[in-house]
């Protein structure tokens, strides 16, 4: 960040003059939580023959601490990276690109926001948090040796709450608009994404520019083996602090439910009870506003409505880890009614945001698990904590529906809220959300299906079951991107006469771009490019004119066509223009002359690698058997980083039994090198098959080891 370099001399200055020192100076002045108030725990824990834990509490509270118990014995070093981001201690922990994350946690104001509303949160799902910051602490205490910043433990139900409040605004670009401002307006991200590129922390550890995921529900009258289908097929990164975990939760007060959740997280935040499921992909409406404030000659106030008011500032300290040091940089944070605010050369811009001044997330995923039908989960739904996301919903009963969900602004109307707003007209900040009446939902279509890729809402059951554009103002910002994934996923779905489990499956592992996407523009583009003065790329532009434009590893130009999608694809994802193509094509030949030739196979060149491990993965960028991000290894293949990641296949029959299938892309010990659940499951997630969910806990026990308790 900008900031940060501008203190770099500072910080050496530092190193000399406070010398060892300052090895000891991080942990002085830091806040030390309470733990939550003691109590006994009742709960058993069994892990099935994949190490996926299954969870049996005889209360929700005690399902919660088991949860937390078992996760940190297999992703401890993640779950306190989580945790000392709510704490603003990343910096002490990771360096440089943690005190960045700690800066925004200071800016956002995420433990203030969380003093203020913890209170509001129903007693019921405080002693939830309360269990699960008590499972943390368990395991901290029975593993000193694996404590990695001193005072970090005890944690409490704020702390894991704070999790929440900072994470969840991030999954809709609020870290493009951040980075952007502290860059003096410079562009949000690079214009592409390098083949050999490093990415940088964020506060939610991924990249936001590419969030993906599908999803499909199913009505049984359109199956042919007469059963609802939900598909949750998310796309995250493998490793990291929005890793998929799975687990299975049980409690005598009611929690039955299967699925996924993210390193500190007390609630399964993707799967099925027994009546109901949903799965999620991230959507990008417009949920940000930037104001730009009029400020006094001296800087401390700004104008509104014809008077000047206070320009909140803070000062705090940040801890970047240095070597054996840990380094108090001092920084400033500044709030108006609006909300945070950055100043940098261009002026002083507030921002405000869905979810500000908002701790409601974690009541609703509490209460969407154990809703009981469609009515009770539309109940929960309405709480209007999660700032953002589609929820693709199947039941029991054959309902299916899709939500664009978001907390849309209350904006006035007629105004165009794409740009910069004036910050000195109270009228422009709005004071709250649209209701739940106002989402764009498709219930039950007549197609029979719903699907989300990533795309704009009005592309989601197919001809005569989509919504109309002119039901929805304008600033409410529906976005109108259009992935390959969607485009693909609708060519492939038959719209009329009974789909079987095997269409299903091919749609879901399908790795071809269409010629009616994005990518038929930049094909167009690479191949009219002249380069008629460099033999080298005459033989590359060639080559990708063969391509049959499919991610399947079998053709000789799939390494280049690919990894020529794979230039192109942030900025296409983004409605921002496409990259210079011949700079493109000089850059993949360049990488892949390193690697072997321009015709080396793309299955020696895209590979799933753990460990020891390594082994070759099809897709693309933007297929639907998603290979998105690579991370570039010393032997010059490139290692899939995030796409297809957690996927869970659902079904209800008949008589409303649910069943359910699963697999990751590595195995359940996400930070265990040592055990055996660390890769099991690679070779099943390339071969595209499934291991099953064992539901009820009776059968868990059946499949798993011994119970243990905390």
């Amino acid at each position: 960040m900008r900031w940060f370099k501008r203190i770099a001399l500072t910080l050496a200055v530092l190193v000399i003059v406070t010398g060892i020192g300052l090895a000891i100076w991080e942990p002085i002045g830091v806040h030390e939580a309470e733990a939550p108030p003691a109590r006994e725990y009742d709960v058993q824990i069994t892990r099935d023959k994949f190490g996926v834990p299954h969870i049996n509490g005889k209360t929700d509270a005690d399902a919660a601490y088991g949860l937390a118990y078992a996760h940190s014995e297999d992703d401890f070093p993640v779950i306190q990276e989580v945790v000392a981001s709510t704490r603003a201690r990343s910096g002490a922990m990771i360096g440089q690109d943690g005190a960045a994350i700690d800066y925004v946690t200071h800016l956002l104001d995420v433990r203030g926001t969380v003093d203020r509303k913890y209170d509001e949160i129903p007693a019921d799902v405080r002693l939830v948090l309360d269990g699960y910051a008590a499972g943390l602490n368990r395991y901290a205490e029975k593993h000193p040796d694996e404590v990695r910043l001193s005072k970090l433990f005890p944690v409490n139900g704020k702390d894991v709450a704070a999790g929440f409040v900072l994470r969840a605004p991030f999954f809709y670009g609020l870290a493009g608009t951040i980075k952007k401002l502290t860059d003096d307006e410079a562009p949000p991200n690079p214009p592409y994404e390098k083949l050999g590129a490093k990415k940088a922390a964020t506060p939610t550890g991924t990249d936001p520019e590419m969030n993906g995921s599908n999803a499909w529900a199913i009505a049984p009258r359109r199956m042919s083996d007469g059963k609802t289908w939900l598909i949750s097929n998310s796309h995250q990164p493998y490793e990291g602090g929005v890793a998929w975990y799975e687990a299975v939760l049980h409690s005598e007060e009611g929690l039955d439910m299967a699925g996924a959740l993210f390193p500190g997280s007390p609630f399964v935040l993707l799967g099925h009870n027994r009546n109901l499921g949903w799965t999620n992909t991230v959507n990008q409406p417009d949920l940000i506003d930037v104001y730009k404030l009029a400020l006094n000659e001296d800087g401390t106030r700004y104008r509104m409505d014809g008077e000047w008011k206070p320009l909140t500032k803070k000062r705090v300290w940040l801890r970047a880890k240095f070597g054996p040091f840990n380094l108090p940089v001092p920084q400033n944070v500044y709030r108006s009614e609006h909300g945070p605010v950055i100043i940098n050369k261009n002026g002083a811009f507030a921002i405000r945001y869905a979810g500000i001044n908002n701790i409601k997330a974690l009541e609703q995923y509490y209460r969407v698990q154990k809703a009981a039908d469609h009515a009770d989960w539309t109940t929960a739904m309405q709480t209007g904590g999660t700032p953002a996301t589609n929820f693709i919903y199947a039941d029991k009963t054959g309902k299916i529906a899709y939500y664009y969900y978001a907390l849309h602004p209350d904006r006035m109307p007629g105004i165009d809220y794409s740009g910069v707003l004036p910050g000195d007209k109270s009228d422009l900040i709005w004071k709250g959300a649209r209701g739940w009446d106002a989402i764009p939902k498709i219930v039950d279509p007549a197609s029979g299906f719903v699907i989300n890729a990533n795309n704009t809402p009005f592309l989601a059951a197919g001809k005569g079951s989509e919504l109309n554009r002119s039901d929805f103002p304008q600033e409410m910002g529906i976005e109108a991107r259009v992935t390959n994934r969607i485009i693909r996923a609708l060519e492939l779905m038959p719209l009329e006469g009974k789909i079987t489990p095997e269409v299903l499956m091919t749609m879901k592992y399908d790795t071809a771009y269409s010629r009616e996407s994005w990518v038929a523009g930049w094909m167009k583009q690479l191949l009219a490019v002249d380069v008629s003065d460099d033999a080298e790329l005459q033989k590359a532009q060639d080559l990708l004119k063969t391509w049959d434009w499919n991610s399947d590893g079998a053709g000789k130009a799939d390494a280049i066509g690919e990894a020529m999608v794979h230039m192109a694809a942030r900025d296409n994802y983004n409605g921002r223009p496409l990259p210079d193509p011949r700079e493109m094509l000089e850059e993949v030949h360049g990488y892949l002359m390193k690697l072997g030739g321009i015709d080396v196979p793309l299955l020696d060149m895209q590979r799933l690698i753990r460990g020891k491990v390594n082994m070759p993965m099809d897709g693309g960028t933007d297929t639907l058997r998603a290979a998105t991000l690579w991370e570039p290894q010393d032997s010059g293949q490139m290692r899939v980083r995030h796409g297809d990641s957690y996927i869970m296949l659902v079904t209800w029959d008949a008589d409303g039994k649910v069943e359910s299938r699963s697999i990751q892309p590595y195995g359940a010990a996400t930070n265990r090198p040592k055990s055996v659940h660390y890769t099991d499951q690679m070779k099943l997630f390339l071969n595209k098959q499934y291991k099953p969910v064992h539901f009820e806990w009776a059968d868990a026990l059946k499949e798993g080891g011994k119970p243990y308790r905390p």
